[in-house]
């Protein structure tokens, strides 16, 4: 009788667990990240994996992100940042500049003759702006991980280009609404599209050559139609381009709280950081590798560098008082971006 009393009153203690649940598994998070250059890009290459890899590693595999390129999820590129807004894409990398006037205080870094030629300068610049200036503004539909902006871009031409005059006429593509601007203001014809739109546009003769950086050249064969190859030398430089990437705002606060972190340590300034040394570090590979194709790369002289600023004065102006009839003070936002350019160029070449 005893004996039996003991192995009820086991289990009656051992019954419990046969109702308790197991352990929650840690819970695991697949993101998609949307962007409009291919695979084999020097961005995603040498960015863009690298930065999702460094993710995955440091949430013990918890948190992934899958890499869409060339707009593989649909849709076009000027479409990419209503994508995060709306759901369609978790992350995107994109240009402000694809939507003209939708983003109108990060366009401070792309006025002309405002950016550094290295790239390293102007992310860390471009962020710094942003965290001050915009976080709450313009792109207050998404959460923006990381904003930046690539090095000086150069003319890519089917001919060459010394003076200003021998921009008159010529039909460019410009990536951002200020860097068209200051093409018109130099006597070019600007044509703007997104930069996959580019073989496209140079193979019918709609363009003659586009301002990109030399990072992207070959992710679009420019090197293959464009002969020239034409730089402004020093800094500040012609024009610059901004990046962000862009995340649904929803989807960021749902993560776990252990995950959000990770994500947050790979944002802001450190990421822009690891962006910028894709133009920094792939730039002059493919500008020599142009040269061993044997293109012509050249830099026009300081003089008529001289010549460029003084033409392009007016699109800043002209900024200003757009800004003005917005209620943005642009004139503070260019001072304040000049002086911080000059400030991080210190000692960079």
């Amino acid at each position: 009788m005893l004996h039996r009393r003991l192995l009820l009153t086991g289990a009656a203690f051992a019954t419990p667990a046969l109702f308790t649940p197991r352990r929650a598994a840690a819970q695991e998070v697949t993101l998609r990240l949307h962007h409009f250059l291919p695979a084999v890009s020097n961005v995603q290459r040498h960015f863009l994996v690298p930065w999702t890899n460094k993710v995955r590693d440091e949430s013990g595999g918890r948190l992934r992100i899958q890499i869409f390129p060339s707009m593989q999820l649909g849709g076009a590129p000027p479409q990419l940042y209503d994508q995060a807004k709306d759901g369609v894409a978790d992350i995107v990398w994109t240009l402000p500049g694809y939507t003209p006037g939708r983003f109108p205080r990060i366009e401070v870094i792309e006025l002309p003759f405002i950016a550094h030629q290295r790239a390293s300068v102007n992310a860390r610049a471009t962020w710094a702006m942003f965290d001050k200036h915009m976080r709450g503004t313009e792109f207050s539909e998404t959460h923006i991980i990381t904003a930046w902006a690539h090095d000086g871009g150069q003319i890519h031409a089917r001919r060459d280009v010394k003076t200003m005059e021998d921009l008159r006429g010529m039909k460019l593509r410009f990536p951002t609404r200020q860097a068209g601007e200051g093409l018109k203001a130099l006597g070019a014809t600007a044509i703007g599209m997104p930069v996959p739109q580019v073989p496209e546009a140079m193979s019918q003769g709609v363009i003659d050559g586009a301002v990109v950086p030399w990072e992207v050249v070959p992710s679009i064969r420019l090197q293959e139609m464009a002969r020239y190859h034409i730089a402004i030398p020093g800094s500040p430089t012609f024009y610059s381009a901004s990046f962000i990437l862009a995340m649904n705002p929803a989807r960021y606060h749902g993560l776990p709280a252990e995950l959000k972190a990770v994500l947050d340590a790979n944002s802001g300034e450190a990421a822009a950081i690891q962006a910028a040394r894709v133009w920094d570090e792939e730039g002059p590979k493919v500008e020599e590798a142009a040269r061993r194709r044997g293109n012509s790369v050249s830099t026009i002289t300081e003089a008529e560098k001289a010549r460029w600023v003084t033409a392009t004065a007016p699109v800043t102006t002209a900024w200003i008082a757009q800004m003005r009839e917005r209620n943005i003070d642009g004139a503070a936002l260019v001072e304040e971006t000049r002086a911080l350019v000059a400030r991080l160029g210190q000692g960079v070449t």
